[in-house]
């Protein structure tokens, strides 16, 4: 992926009871195409949004990055969320990111999967 230190990350199967999730009391509208396409402009946002998208549920924080501290990796996430790209959920008391896919494609259809391939293409090739 260019100049980045991420490192691709193998996602680990998650099983997940859709019972068991809370999501956020507040959910973000997705927002213009300049602000979501602003969101996933950084190299650090765009491998979150990666591996969400090829994961294709909600993933716990922490798979979701590598080489950076929490406090930077939270800020990414409120930057995604913000702009209506994620949304934050809670798993058995565990903070999880889940990718917006479907309202994002409502608002911009094959915006995500675009960017999602591009950026598979990028890390299969760097």
């Amino acid at each position: 992926m260019g100049s980045t230190n991420i490192k691709p990350n193998v996602m680990r199967d998650i099983p997940v009871d859709k019972e068991a999730l809370v999501a956020e009391p507040s959910c973000h509208p997705v927002g213009s195409v300049q602000q979501v396409l602003s969101a996933v402009h950084d190299p650090v946002r765009l491998e979150i949004v990666r591996r969400l998208y090829n994961a294709g549920i909600p993933v716990q924080c922490g798979a979701l990055y590598d080489g950076i501290n929490k406090s930077t990796a939270t800020h990414h996430f409120r930057i995604l969320r913000e702009a209506g790209v994620t949304e934050r959920l809670v798993v058995d008391g565990l903070i999880h990111q889940l990718l917006r896919r479907a309202a994002v494609d409502s608002a911009f259809p094959g915006l995500l999967d675009s960017i999602a391939h591009g950026a598979n293409a990028e890390s299969r090739a760097g």
